[in-house]
């Protein structure tokens, strides 16, 4: 390891992309920290008390929103402008077509709807929160913006989000790996030296916390091992090539596969199954009980979602089901039947077309299955963690969730990228 890190700083192109990189990060943990003028400090932190969702976005923006800064948003309105527009897919034809069929060319055109839909998601979405943390009877913002002012702030939270948003692609760009998962990634780990600190004052103020910090710092390597193992697995389905003759030369007459990931919705089925679960507290706090009928529905399936068992169970459920309903949005087995027959491919014993769309269709819905267990227990593992050790709100990142997913995927595509560059400058010297 220690060899590899050498290496990394001796060749100058690679040092240049992690050092710029690393300026990135250091500009958006400064923009992080810039807040919005006139905010009451105390009634933010009792808003956050309140909403407990909000935690779960500043953790992923990297306390840009808890501190109420001019990126307070990150990059949530650009993956939400992204996932609108992979659904978009399945309703419009030539949005599939484009997306699936014309190529790079085709991808880069879905990536710009990305970022022009993101402009306007980014203002409503400054807009709804200005004006949530603006509702009595503890206002964060303080006085009431007026129509200027509140213009003024929409723009500047639009532009923050834009910013990032540009600052992701230079790292995809210029730097290694995705942008846009590396700020991210940035943010979730920000918090981690601040969690050390608050670990440590605990075990120095009482002793006797020591086994459950010991159990719980266990559990989460276990956890760990766990999330790489089932990220970094696939289940790969054998494809064979028919010989073919143009001219004088022969083309094919090659064995390959397929692989299928376990999890190939990724983080998306929590994130909607987290959103649901959330939305009946956020009617109930945002009516602030003058809700008429609507309000004392949302204020009995909150109280029913108030008991941690059954709040865990339905979480649980609402994770398989949309792990199947998102791979089945994106992840087409006759589209793929399809392109594996215009390219004289198949699967060894099935007849090509309908055929091994059914068998590919089979699979899936089988590795799918460990994929959604999977999903679904990592999504409920820091509640049980937590209560089991008895450390709450510390590390959360390290025993599960969307967090820990995140950190995971991107750490292991990074180390390939580098691993890349290492073998592309290894064969140069031959």
């Amino acid at each position: 390891m220690l060899n590899k890190i050498t290496q990394i700083f001796k060749i100058k192109d690679l040092r240049n992309k992690i050092l710029f990189v690393l300026l990135v990060f250091a500009i958006f943990r400064i923009m992080s920290n810039i807040p919005m003028p006139g905010i009451s400090t105390e009634n933010l932190e009792s808003f956050f008390n309140r909403f407990k969702v909000l935690g779960f976005l500043s953790v992923l923006t990297g306390g840009a929103l808890s501190n109420f800064s001019i990126i307070m948003l990150g990059l949530g309105p650009y993956i939400t402008a992204i996932i609108i527009l992979q659904l978009l897919t399945m309703i419009f034809p030539q949005l599939e077509k484009m997306y699936k069929e014309e190529g790079e060319a085709g991808r880069q055109k879905f990536n710009q709807w990305g970022r022009l839909l993101t402009v306007p998601l980014a203002a409503m979405q400054s807009l709804a929160m200005l004006s949530w943390f603006q509702r009595p009877p503890n206002p964060v913002i303080y006085p009431a913006l007026d129509l200027f002012d509140t213009i003024v702030a929409v723009a500047t939270i639009t532009a923050g989000t834009i910013l990032l948003m540009w600052l992701g692609e230079l790292i995809t760009e210029k730097g290694i790996g995705n942008g846009v998962s590396l700020l991210i990634f940035a943010g979730i780990i920000a918090s981690f030296p601040m969690n050390v600190f608050q670990a440590w004052q605990d075990i120095s103020v009482d002793p006797a916390k020591i086994p459950g910090y010991f159990v719980f710092f266990v559990m989460s390597l276990v956890i760990i091992t766990g999330v790489v193992l089932i990220t970094e697995g696939r289940r790969n389905i054998p494809v064979s090539y028919a010989k073919r003759v143009r001219g004088n030369k022969m083309y094919g007459g090659v064995s390959t596969y397929l692989p299928m990931n376990i999890n190939p919705a990724g983080v998306i089925p929590i994130i909607f199954a987290m959103s649901i679960l959330v939305f009946p507290e956020m009617i109930v706090n945002f009516l602030g009980g003058a809700g008429g009928y609507i309000g004392n529905i949302a204020s009995s399936v909150s109280g029913f979602l108030a008991d941690p068992v059954v709040r865990g169970i339905l979480y649980f459920a609402l994770v398989v089901l949309f792990t199947y309903f998102y791979t089945a949005v994106t992840f087409d087995p006759k589209s793929i039947s399809e392109n594996l027959q215009k390219m004289g491919g198949f699967v060894p014993g099935i007849r090509p077309g309908e055929s091994t769309a059914r068998f590919i269709h089979y699979i899936l819905n089988r590795v799918l299955l460990i994929g959604a267990i999977f999903l679904g227990l990592i999504a409920v593992m820091p509640s049980v963690v937590g209560g089991a050790t008895g450390v709450q709100n510390t590390f959360s990142f390290l025993i599960g969730g969307t967090s820990l997913l995140i950190v995971v995927s991107v750490v292991l595509e990074t180390i390939k990228q580098v691993n890349s560059q290492l073998q592309m400058r290894d064969y140069d010297t031959f």
